[in-house]
């Protein structure tokens, strides 16, 4: 999936479960490839997914749970709600020090504010549990509402770059964002809309 980089060390204290006010996001396991194939096995989604092969098949969902398991170089959660798998949100690292947050939703769940709250509790996280200042963050051009997510974030617009797409089988233009450790500091007031008390 990616090459060989160093992760870097989780602290010991770091969940691998999240909640927010609708969504539990929570690492993948074997028991979810039927439904993370069923979700995944859209082209709408591959299109807009760098990595996602189209069809996608529970062969992919197999090799990809037992990558996150065993390689420990990504960070992946399977979001649920009322729990019932919805799509999946992560970390990828394309360098030792470019963190990236990646995800997608299946098609029945686009528009329903789902990846954002998705998003806010994964940012979270990471900037609490890292020692990093930026994660950076792609939407392809044809993708406003991937973009207006990031957007909703705090992440910023920073170019345009092209990036070969699996299921596209070529490169695309891609909007490239950036969120500092600074900004997403200003903004964790939305915490009070992700986070929910145990």
């Amino acid at each position: 999936m990616l090459q060989d980089f160093r992760t870097p060390t989780l602290r010991e204290a770091c969940p691998r479960v999240l909640e927010t006010e609708r969504l539990l996001l929570r690492s993948p396991t074997l028991a979810d490839v039927k439904a993370i194939a069923r979700l995944a096995n859209d082209r709408r989604i591959a299109e807009n997914t760098r990595r996602l092969p189209h069809p996608y098949s529970p062969d992919h969902a197999v090799d990809f749970v037992r990558t996150m398991a065993d390689e420990h170089r990504d960070i992946a959660f399977l979001i649920e709600n009322n729990f019932v798998p919805i799509g999946m949100i992560g970390i990828c690292w394309r360098e030792p020090e470019l963190a990236e947050l990646g995800y997608w939703l299946g098609i029945d769940y686009w528009g329903q504010g789902f990846a954002t709250e998705a998003a806010r509790a994964v940012i979270d996280y990471f900037f609490d549990e890292f020692d990093f200042e930026l994660l950076y963050a792609g939407a392809r051009v044809a993708n406003p509402a991937s973009r207006s997510v990031l957007e909703k974030c705090g992440f910023r617009w920073s170019g345009v770059e092209l990036h070969r797409f699996e299921a596209l089988g070529s490169s695309t233009p891609v909007d490239s964002f950036r969120l500092s450790r600074g900004v997403w500091s200003s903004l964790k007031n939305w915490a009070n809309s992700t986070k929910r008390p145990r």
